[in-house]
């Protein structure tokens, strides 16, 4: 059986895994989003090529000089304006409309998620269509008009600077983000592994726990990475937009 022959098996096996067995829980990171016109914040174009996390996304950055980190914050709230879900992001919010997917545990803060339809989203390191008062708490929604303001944009309650509801360095994880993902971890029969290198701890941690609580992992990446060779039962080399509509296709289609 020759590679492609194996893969159209593996997609068969993978479709009729989901529709016996339900309850699929997706984890996503950065790989996902790339093609929505995000780059990935490290690598060539990665906005660590030009702004040093430590000076512009550190939270004692932020603290210390609100209006020089607004800088990068700006460049990215553009591209988040600018981006729109992949087919990548479509055929997951197809997923939960079929019953099947349950949950998003996702480390992007772009919000794409929420935008392709799928409603239960774990969003571990925030969200960056939000604001939060660095004071009060206070969240409202971004907008280019909030964006714009200058030197910084202001709580209108107590006058603090506002950043974007996600986790600079330096924060950490929200704990009801943590505890919501550990809980449907648990509680899958499947995992998506979606565009993440499997890095970034404690996020890195998740897919453990789902295997070892007997879910079936499905690894969807361009590139092996620490999770091919520790857990995961399929890997589709590829990116999440050619990889995801195809499986789709296979569970409507067979």
């Amino acid at each position: 059986m020759g590679e492609g022959d194996k893969t159209l098996d593996d997609y068969r096996k993978v479709a009729d895994l989901i529709k016996e067995k339900g309850y699929v829980v997706a984890f996503t990171g950065a790989g996902i989003s790339v093609d929505s016109g995000i780059p990935a914040f490290r690598g060539g174009q990665g906005l660590w090529e030009k702004y040093d996390p430590m000076e512009y996304a550190h939270i004692s950055a932020f603290g210390n000089n609100p209006e020089k980190v607004w800088i990068m914050l700006r460049e990215m709230a553009q591209v988040i304006f600018d981006s729109s879900p992949s087919p990548a992001h479509i055929a997951l919010g197809k997923l939960e409309k079929k019953g099947y997917l349950k949950a998003v545990i996702t480390q992007n803060v772009d919000g794409l998620h929420h935008i392709a339809g799928n409603s239960n989203v774990i969003e571990y390191h925030g969200n960056h269509r939000w604001l939060i008062c660095m004071s009060c708490s206070k969240r409202i929604p971004l907008s280019p008009e909030i964006v714009s303001v200058q030197p910084y944009p202001r709580c209108e309650k107590c006058n603090s600077a506002l950043k974007p509801d996600v986790v600079f360095f330096g924060e950490g994880i929200p704990m009801l983000e943590m505890i919501r993902a550990n809980e449907e971890a648990n509680k899958c029969n499947v995992m998506f592994i979606v565009g993440t290198s499997g890095v970034v701890y404690p996020a890195a941690e998740i897919p453990y726990t789902s295997k070892s609580k007997g879910a079936t992992i499905v690894e969807i990446n361009p590139e092996h990475t620490p999770f091919t060779s520790s857990i995961s039962d399929y890997f589709f080399k590829g990116t999440a937009s050619e990889v995801l509509p195809k499986i789709i296709e296979y569970i409507e289609y067979g």
